[in-house]
C-alpha cells in the first residue's frame, strides 16, 4: 500500500512539476498494482491529455468514472478533454455534461446551482460552435420544460420560448435541405417525374416532422404578440402544406385544423393572405350572396393590392354585386374617409373591367376570383370571355378539391351555371351538346335550379322543339318568378306558332320592364321586337306589314329602348328592302345589324348578295368570314334546325374568284357538310377541283349536282346548263373529248349564242385532232379538224372578229399539213368560204410584201389539184387564217402577241413544205422572213415570253446564226426548265460542228424533261455523227418509245438504225418479229408525208422481210413511177441508180408473189439500168446480184433453163465464183435433166468445195447428188465430211436440220453392217446429243421409235424455239406437234398451220 501510495504522491508531484511522462510512469505503476485505483487512472488521464494522447487519456478517465461514477474529478478531466476536441466528441460530451450538471445538482450543496449551469452552458454554447444543426438541436432540448435541468436550473437558463424558436429554426431548416435533396436524388431515377416526386418526397418529409409542435410551443410560450401571430402564419403554411401532400383519405383531419387555424386568424383579423384566402375560398356556398359581405370589405382593406383583392373591390362596386353598398361608418367619418376605396372611387365600367381582369391575372389560382369575373362576364354579355374564364375555373376547382380533399360541389354548379350559360349564347348552337350536358348534371342534383331550366329551355328552343322548351322554360318559372323567363316562354310560343299568344304574353311583361334599369333594357328592347315579329307574321299581307303602325314601330320602339339591339335593325333593312323600297336604308340597317352582332345571318346575308352583285369580293369575304366564326352555321347533334350552309359557299366563290383553289375546296366542302344537296356547293366545288388539276374529284362533283338537277328540277333551281358545261370542260381535260362534245352539244341545243360554249366545243375539237395525231389516229384526227370546220361555220356567221375562232382555224388547215395523206380530202371551198365571209381584204394584206400571200394566191392555188399544190393550199389557208386573227385582236396585247406566233409558225411550216425548203433560195426565204418578222413583233409586244425568244431562235438557225443563238440563250434566261428550248440550241450548235456544246444542251434537255422524246433523238443524233452506231440505234429506239405518232425525224431515224443494224446482222434479218416495229414507224410516216422515196422504199423492204410481198411490191411499183419521173425531169445518174436499185427490188418481190414474168422483166430491167453504170461500187454489184438471181430464178420457174443459167453465170461473174451462187446453179443445172448439164453442176462443185472447204451448202448438195447417183464413194468421203460438219458451233438450226436429214438418208439406203431401223435410230440419236434443244433430232427419233418421251422433249424443244425465244417457224412447230399422236396435239399442229399435211394426217390416225 506504502508503495502505491508513493506513486500517486511521485505521480501528484510530476504533474504539478509538469513532467508528464513521469507522471504517466508513476501512474502506470500504480495500476499495475491497483487497475482500479481511481486516482491513478484520473492521474494518467491528465498526464496523458497534457500529452495530447487523447484516446489514452479518454480510456483512463472512463476507467475512472468506472470506478467512482459519482466523483465529479473524473467527469471534469473527461468534459475537459472534449472541450479541447472541438466538435469531435460532442456526442460524448452531451452525455458527459448531462451526468455531471445531475452530479452537481444531486451531490453538492454550495454553488451547486452555478457550477451546474456553467456545465450546461459550456456544453451549449460549443454544440453552437462546433456541432451540426441536430448536434445543437439536442444540447438545447435538455433546456426545455420537462427536463430535470430546466426544473433546477429555471431562471439561469434561456426562456423556452427563446429555446423552441431556435429549435424551430433547426427543425424547418433541415427539412427544407431534406426535400431539396431528396427530390433532387429521385428526379434522376428513370421514368421519374418531377410534380410526382416533389409530392411524395414533401409527403414523406412533413408527415414525419415534428415542427407543427415547436411553432404551436412558440405560440403558447411567447410573451410578444407579433411573434405569437408570426408563428401562428407559420403553423398555418406548414399545416396546409402539409394537407396538399397527404394523400386523399388522411386528409379530413388535418383539413380540419388547418380551417380552425385559418378561421382563428380572420377572427383576429391578421392580415395573413392565406388564411383569409382559406376562409372565403372554401366556403361552399351556392350564391354569392351566401358569403360574409364584412369579409369581402375587410379582405380589400387589408390587401388592396392583392388580386383577389381587386376583384373584390370591382365586384362589390359593379351594378350586378349581390350586396348592398355599405354605408361610410362612425369610425370612417373620424378619420375623414368613406368607408373602402371602391366607395369613395366610383369606377367607370371599363376601369372596373380592367381591375378585375388584373386581379384575375395576379391570382390565376384562385376560383373565386374567376366565378366572380365569369357572372360579370355573363353580364356584360361577353360569352366567349365567360366561358374560358369558367373552363380555368373548372381546371382550377379540381386542383383544389385534389389539394383539399373538399368536394366543392356548390362551387362546381356554379361554376358550370356560368359555363353552360355562356356556352348557350357564345357561337350558338355549336357548344349546345356541352352546355347542354352541364346542365342536366346540375339538374340531377338540384331539380329546382332555374339556371339550369333556363338553359335547357334555351338549347331547345335554338333546337326548334318549341314544346319541349317552353315546358322548360315553366317549370323555370314555377321555381324562380322572373319577367325575362316569362318574355322567354311567350317567345317560344311566337317560335312555335302561336303569334297571338305570344304578342299577348309579351305585353303583359312590358309593364314590368323599366328603361332606366340596366338590367332591363335590352330585354325591353327584346320584348317590344318579338312583339314586332309577332305582328309580322300574324298577318302577312302586304299592305299588314307596310303599315307602320305595326310592326315597324314595334322595331322602332326597340331601337329606342337600346340603339344597339341587332335584331332590330336587321327586321327594318327587311323591311325596307321587300316593302318600303329602299334599298340605302336597307342596306344601312344589314350593315349596322351586323356590325353589332355576328350572329344576325339573315342580316350578313343580304350584305354578302349586295356585295357580291357589285363584285366587291373583299366585303363578300369579311362578311362570310365573320358568320362562320361566329359559330351559329352548324346545328348541334339531334337539332331540327337546319344548318346554315351560304357563308362557306359564299367564301368559296371569293376563294375562287381570287384563284385560291385549295382553300375554295375546304369551304365548298363545308358548305356541302351542312347542306348536301346545295346545287350550286357542288358545281363550285366542281370547278375548284377543275382549277386546281383534280379533274376526277370536279367530275364526280359536276355528276352528283347532275343528279340533284334530276331530283329537284329546274323550277327550284334555275337554268342549270352550267354545270353540263363545267363537266364537259373537265372531260375535255381528262382527253375524253367525246364525252366533252357532247356536252357542249347539249348545252348549246338549248343556248346555241353562248360564245364561250361553242368556241370551247371548236377548241375540243382541234385539242381532239391534235391527240388522235399524237397517237396515231390520223383519219379520226381529220374527221375531228372537219366537225371543227362545220362548227368554225357555225361561229363565224355571228362573231366573225373572235381571236380564238381564227386561231383554231388556223391550226385545223395544218392539220392537213402534217398528214399529208389525207390532203386530197382537204375542203378547199368550205375554207375559202370561211376566210370570206363577211371580210375586211386589208386583213390579208398583213406581210403581203414580204410572203406573197393574200385572198389572190389563195384562190391561184385552187387551180392545180396536184398534192403540191394541195400542201400550199393549206399552207396559205393557215396562214391567213392567223393573219385573221391578228387583226381581230387590237385591243388586247397578249392576244396579240400570240397570234403573231401563230403567225409565225404558220409562215414557217409554209417554208417547211416547199420543195428545196432546205435551200436557202428565194422562194423558200420569204416565208422564213415572214416568220422572222411575226416573231419579232411578239416579242416587241412581250418581250419576257421564252417561247417567242425559241421560236426566232428556229426561224433565223439558217438566215443569222449569231441571233438565233442569242435568242435560245434568252429564252433560258426567261425559262431554262424548258426542254425544247435546249434540244433546239443543242440542234444549233450540232449544225455548227460544237460536238461538246451540243452535247451538253442535249444532256440539259434530258434531265429537265427524261420523257421528252427529241432530247433523245439529239443525242442519237450526236452519237451518229461520231460514228457510234450501236449507241445511236439505242437512243433512237428509246426516242421513238416514247415519242408521238407524229414525230417524223425520229422515226426516220429510228427506221434508217434499225435497217442499218439488220443488214449488220445475218441472223438478225431473219427475226421477223425485229421488223414490226420500225415497219410501223415508216407507215405512219408514209401518212404524214406525202413524198419520201428513201424511207418508202425502206419500208418495202422491211415488208419483203416479214413476208408482206404484196404490199412491198405495190409499194415498189410507186417508187419506181415516182422516180421514172423524177429521172425524166432531172436526168440524174444519181436517180436512175436508185430506179434501178427500185427495179432490181421490185423484180425480187415479184419472185416472191410467184410472179415470174414480172420478177424478170424487172430483173432484166435493172441489169440494163445497171449496164453502162461507170461507177463500181457495193451498192451496184449488189444490185446486179440480185436482178441476176431474181432473173435466174424467174427464168427457171418459167421453164427457161438456158437463159436462167446465163443469169446464174453472170451472176457467178459479178460474185467471182460464190458458193451459195454456185449451189444454186448446180441446182438448175441438176434440175435441166441432162447428162452433160448434171456433169457441170458436178464440176461446179467440186470447184467449189476445193476453193471453200467446208461450205455447208455446197457439202449438202455433193451428198444429195451422190446419193441420187448411188455412188458410194463419194458418199462415204462427203458422209465424213457431213459428220465432222455437224460438230460446229456456228450452224444454225436450219443447217442442223438438212445435216441430219442428208445423213438419214444415208443411213436409211446404205445401213452397212446394222439394219436400216437401228442405223436410223443411231442417226437421229447423235442429232439429239448434237443439238438437244432444237426439236429435229427429237421429233425424228419420235417418227422411229413408240417411246412417248421424244414426241413430248420434240414439243418442248419447238416451243422454246419459237419467238420470242426464237425463230422457228410456225410450220416446223406445227410439224413436232405431230408426233405425240394426242388428238388435242394433232388440233394444236392444224391451228398452228393448217396448210401444212401434217397435222391433218396426224388427226385423221387418232
Amino acid at each position: 500500500m506504502s508503495a502505491i501510495k508513493t506513486a500517486l504522491k511521485a505521480a501528484k508531484g510530476a504533474l504539478d512539476a509538469h513532467q508528464y511522462d513521469e507522471a504517466v510512469k508513476h501512474a502506470t505503476e500504480v495500476l499495475k498494482e491497483d487497475s482500479r485505483n481511481y486516482h491513478a487512472n484520473v492521474f494518467l488521464g491528465l498526464a496523458l491529455e497534457k500529452q495530447s494522447q487523447n484516446e489514452e487519456s479518454e480510456k483512463a478517465y472512463t476507467a475512472a468514472t468506472a470506478i467512482k461514477a459519482n466523483d465529479p474529478l473524473a467527469w471534469q478531466g473527461l468534459i475537459s478533454l472534449y472541450e479541447q476536441q472541438g466538435g469531435r466528441k460532442l456526442d460524448e460530451y452531451h452525455d458527459a455534461a448531462i451526468h455531471l450538471a445531475r452530479l452537481f445538482m444531486a451531490v453538492y450543496v454550495m454553488d451547486d446551482k452555478t457550477r451546474c449551469q456553467t456545465v450546461v452552458d459550456k456544453y451549449t454554447d460549443l454544440a453552437r460552435k462546433c456541432g451540426s444543426r441536430s448536434q445543437y438541436k439536442r444540447s438545447l432540448e435538455i433546456l426545455l420544460p420537462g427536463n430535470e435541468l430546466y426544473d433546477y436550473l429555471e431562471g439561469r437558463i434561456p426562456h423556452p420560448s427563446y429555446t423552441y424558436k431556435k429549435l424551430a429554426e433547426i427543425v424547418e431548416q433541415d427539412e427544407k435541405e431534406k426535400i431539396n435533396h431528396e427530390i433532387g436524388q429521385r428526379r434522376t431515377r428513370l421514368g421519374a417525374k418531377v410534380d410526382q416526386v416533389t409530392v411524395e418526397v414533401k409527403r414523406e418529409v412533413l408527415q414525419e416532422s415534428d415542427l407543427e409542435v415547436l411553432f404551436q410551443h412558440v405560440i403558447d410560450w411567447t410573451d410578444d404578440e407579433e411573434t405569437r401571430r408570426l408563428y401562428e402564419e407559420k403553423l398555418l403554411q406548414h399545416a396546409y402544406d402539409t394537407l396538399t401532400a397527404l394523400p386523399g383519405p388522411q386528409k379530413a383531419g388535418k383539413r380540419e385544423e388547418v380551417i380552425r387555424l385559418a378561421r382563428g386568424l380572420v377572427i383576429l383579423k391578421h392580415p395573413f393572405a392565406l388564411a383569409w384566402k382559406i376562409g372565403l375560398e372554401w366556403q361552399d356556398v351556392e350564391n354569392i350572396e351566401e358569403l360574409d359581405a364584412g369579409l369581402l370589405h375587410e379582405y380589400i382593406q387589408f390587401f388592396p393590392e392583392d388580386g383577389l383583392g381587386k376583384v373584390f373591390r370591382a365586384y362589390l362596386g359593379s351594378e350586378v354585386s349581390v350586396f348592398p353598398k355599405r354605408a361610410p361608418s362612425a369610425e370612417d367619418k373620424q378619420d375623414g374617409t368613406n368607408g373602402d376605396a371602391e366607395d369613395i372611387d366610383p369606377m367607370t365600367a371599363e376601369d372596373r373591367l380592367v381591375l378585375m381582369t388584373d386581379g384575375v391575372a395576379d391570382i390565376p389560382s384562385s376560383v373565386l376570383a374567376h366565378r366572380l369575373m365569369g357572372e360579370y362576364y355573363l353580364h356584360l354579355e361577353e360569352y366567349e370571355s365567360a366561358a374560358e374564364v369558367a373552363r380555368k375555373a373548372r381546371r382550377q376547382l379540381v386542383l383544389e378539391s385534389r389539394l383539399s380533399g373538399l368536394p366543392f360541389q356548390n362551387i362546381s354548379d356554379a361554376v358550370d351555371l356560368v359555363l353552360g350559360t355562356a356556352l348557350v349564347h357564345h357561337q350558338a348552337p355549336r357548344h349546345h351538346p356541352e352546355a347542354k350536358s352541364l346542365f342536366e348534371g346540375i339538374l340531377a342534383r338540384k331539380p329546382a335550379n332555374s339556371s339550369a331550366l333556363v338553359g335547357i329551355g334555351l338549347i331547345l328552343e335554338e333546337r326548334e322543339e318549341f314544346e319541349h322548351a317552353i315546358n322548360f322554360l315553366e317549370r323555370a318559372l314555377r321555381y324562380a318568378p322572373s319577367t325575362r323567363i316569362r318574355a322567354e316562354a311567350a317567345w317560344c310560343k311566337a317560335l312555335n306558332g302561336d303569334h297571338a299568344a305570344a304578342l299577348s304574353e309579351l305585353e303583359e311583361c312590358l309593364p314590368f320592364l323599366n328603361e332606366s334599369d340596366l338590367r332591363t333594357k335590352n330585354l325591353k328592347a327584346q320584348t317590344l321586337y318579338r312583339m314586332g315579329m309577332c305582328m309580322w307574321n300574324l298577318d302577312t299581307s302586304k299592305s299588314s306589314r307596310r303599315d307602320r303602325s305595326k310592326a315597324y314601330a314595334r322595331y322602332i320602339s326597340a331601337l329606342q329602348a337600346d340603339m344597339n339591339f341587332a335584331p332590330a335593325y336587321t327586321s327594318l333593312g327587311i323591311y325596307y328592302t321587300d316593302y318600303a323600297k329602299d334599298k340605302s336604308r336597307a342596306r344601312k340597317c344589314f350593315q349596322k345589324a351586323f356590325e353589332l352582332s355576328s350572329s344576325e345571318v339573315v342580316a350578313a346575308e343580304r350584305l354578302a348578295q349586295s356585295f357580291a352583285k357589285t363584285s366587291e369580293w373583299d366585303l363578300v369575304e369579311v362578311v362570310a368570314q365573320r358568320v362562320i366564326e361566329s359559330g351559329k352555321l352548324r346545328p348541334p347533334p339531334g337539332s331540327k334546325k337546319k344548318g346554315i350552309s351560304w357563308p362557306f359557299a359564299a367564301l368559296g366563290v371569293v376563294q375562287l374568284t381570287n384563284q385560291e383553289y385549295p382553300k375554295s375546296i375546304v369551304s365548298f366542302q363545308s358548305a356541302l357538310r351542312i347542306s348536301p344537296k346545295d346545287y350550286y356547293s357542288w358545281v363550285g366545288l366542281g370547278e375548284s377541283y377543275q382549277s386546281s388539276g383534280r379533274y376526277i374529284a370536279a367530275t364526280k362533283a359536276f355528276e352528283q349536282a347532275q343528279k340533284l338537277e334530276q331530283e329537284l328540277g329546274s323550277q327550284v333551281l334555275g337554268d342549270t346548263w352550267f354545270s353540263k358545261y363545267m363537266l364537259a370542260n373537265v372531260k375535255r381535260e381528262l382527253g375524253e373529248y367525246d364525252a366533252a362534245i357532247t356536252g357542249y352539244r347539249e348545252v348549246l341545243a338549248s343556248r346555241r349564242d353562248e360564245y364561250g360554249v361553242s368556241i370551247a366545243s371548236l377548241q375540243t375539237f382541234v385539242e381532239a385532232a391534235w391527240n388522235d395525231l399524237e397517237i396515231g389516229f390520223f383519219g379520226r384526227a381529220i374527221q375531228s379538224a372537219r366537225e371543227a370546220l362545220e362548227t368554225a361555220k357555225d361561229i363565224v356567221t355571228w362573231r366573225k372578229d373572235a381571236f380564238d375562232l381564227w386561231k383554231s382555224v388556223g391550226d385545223l388547215c395544218s392539220f392537213y399539213i402534217y398528214i399529208q395523206s389525207y390532203i386530197a380530202e382537204f375542203p378547199t371551198q368550205d375554207v375559202r368560204g370561211l376566210l370570206k365571209f363577211d371580210c375586211n381584204l386589208e386583213d390579208y394584206t398583213l406581210l403581203a410584201d414580204i410572203d406573197e400571200v393574200d385572198l389572190a394566191a389563195f384562190d391561184s392555188s385552187l387551180s392545180d389539184d396536184s398534192a403540191r399544190s394541195m400542201v400550199e393550199c393549206c399552207s396559205f389557208a393557215a396562214i391567213l387564217a392567223q393573219k385573221r386573227a391578228v387583226s381581230c385582236c387590237t385591243h388586247d396585247p397578249h392576244a396579240r402577241a400570240v397570234a403573231w406566233y401563230n403567225l409565225g409558225w404558220a409562215e414557217h411550216r409554209a417554208h417547211s413544205c416547199r420543195p428545196g425548203s432546205n435551200h436557202q433560195g428565194v422562194k423558200a426565204t420569204k416565208y422564213l422572213k415572214a416568220a422572222v418578222y411575226c416573231f419579232k413583233r411578239a416579242i416587241e409586244l412581250e418581250s419576257g415570253n421564252s417561247e417567242f425568244w425559241n421560236s426566232l431562235g428556229v426561224v433565223t438557225s439558217q438566215l443569222h446564226p449569231g441571233v438565233a443563238q442569242h435568242s435560245f440563250v434568252r429564252s433560258l434566261y426567261l425559262n431554262d426548265k424548258s426542254a425544247r428550248t435546249w434540244i433546239n440550241l443543242g440542234v444549233f450548235y450540232l449544225t455548227e460542228g460544237d460536238v461538246q456544246l451540243a452535247n451538253d444542251a442535249f444532256s440539259r434537255a434530258q434531265s429537265v424533261d427524261p420523257d421528252y422524246a427529241q432530247a433523245w433523238l439529239g443525242q442519237g443524233l450526236l452519237a451518229a455523227q461520231l460514228g457510234e452506231t450501236s449507241e445511236a440505234r439505242t437512243l433512237f429506239t428509246h426516242a421513238w418509245e416514247i415519242s408521238s405518232a407524229s414525230a417524223t425525224q425520229i422515226q426516220r431515224s429510228y427506221a434508217s438504225s434499225t435497217f442499218d443494224h439488220l443488214l449488220s446482222q445475218q441472223h438478225a434479218s431473219k427475226d421477223s418479229a425485229n421488223l414490226l416495229q420500225p415497219l410501223l414507224a415508216l407507215g405512219r410516216l408514209s401518212k404524214l408525208s406525202l413524198v419520201d422515196l428513201p424511207y418508202d422504199h425502206i419500208r418495202s423492204l422491211f415488208q419483203e422481210r416479214i413476208g408482206d410481198h404484196m404490199n412491198a411490191s405495190h409499194a415498189l411499183s410507186s417508187i419506181c413511177s415516182a422516180l421514172e419521173t423524177e429521172y425524166e425531169t432531172s436526168e440524174s445518174q444519181e436517180t436512175l441508180g436508185h430506179f434501178a436499185q427500185a427495179k432490181a427490188d421490185l423484180g425480187r418481190s415479184f419472185l416472191a408473189e410467184a410472179n415470174f414474168e414480172g420478177a424478170t422483166e424487172n430483173a432484166e430491167t435493172a441489169l440494163d439500168l445497171s449496164a453502162d453504170d461507170d461507177q463500181q461500187n457495193a451498192t451496184r454489184g449488189k444490185t446486179r446480184l440480185s436482178a441476176h438471181l431474181s432473173a435466174g430464178l424467174g427464168h427457171y420457174y418459167l421453164g427457161s433453163m438456158e437463159r436462167s443459167i446465163e443469169m446464174f453465170e453472170g451472176a457467178l461473174e459479178e460474185t467471182q465464183g460464190d458458193p451459195d451462187i454456185i449451189c444454186l446453179l448446180a441446182q438448175v443445172l441438176w434440175a435441166k435433166g441432162g447428162e452433160q448439164e448434171r456433169a457441170m453442176a458436178r464440176d461446179q462443185l467440186f470447184d467449189s468445195i476445193e476453193k471453200h472447204p467446208g461450205h455447208v451448202s455446197t457439202t449438202l448438195l455433193l451428198g444429195v447428188i451422190a446419193v441420187l447417183d448411188d455412188d458410194r464413194d463419194t458418199i462415204d468421203a462427203v458422209s465424213d465430211d457431213l459428220q465432222l460438219l455437224r460438230s460446229r458451233d456456228d450452224l444454225s438450226p436450219a443447217q442442223h436440220h438438212q445435216l441430219a436429214q442428208v445423213l438419214n438418208a444415208v443411213a436409211a439406203l446404205y445401213p452397212g453392217d446394222r439394219n436400216q431401223a437401228s442405223a436410223q435410230t443411231s442417226e437421229a440419236a447423235t442429232a439429239v446429243m448434237l443439238g438437244p434443244s432444237l426439236p429435229y433430232g427429237w421429233r425424228q427419233l419420235a417418227h422411229l421409235t413408240d417411246d412417248p418421251h421424244p414426241a413430248l422433249m420434240a414439243i418442248l424443244t419447238a416451243v422454246k424455239k419459237a419467238p420470242p425465244g426464237g425463230d422457228l417457224s410456225a410450220e416446223d412447230l406445227s410439224e413436232a406437234y405431230t408426233g405425240t399422236r394426242a388428238g388435242g396435239d394433232a388440233q394444236r399442229s392444224i391451228m398452228l398451220a393448217p396448210w401444212k399435211p401434217g397435222g391433218w394426217k396426224a388427226l385423221s390416225r387418232i
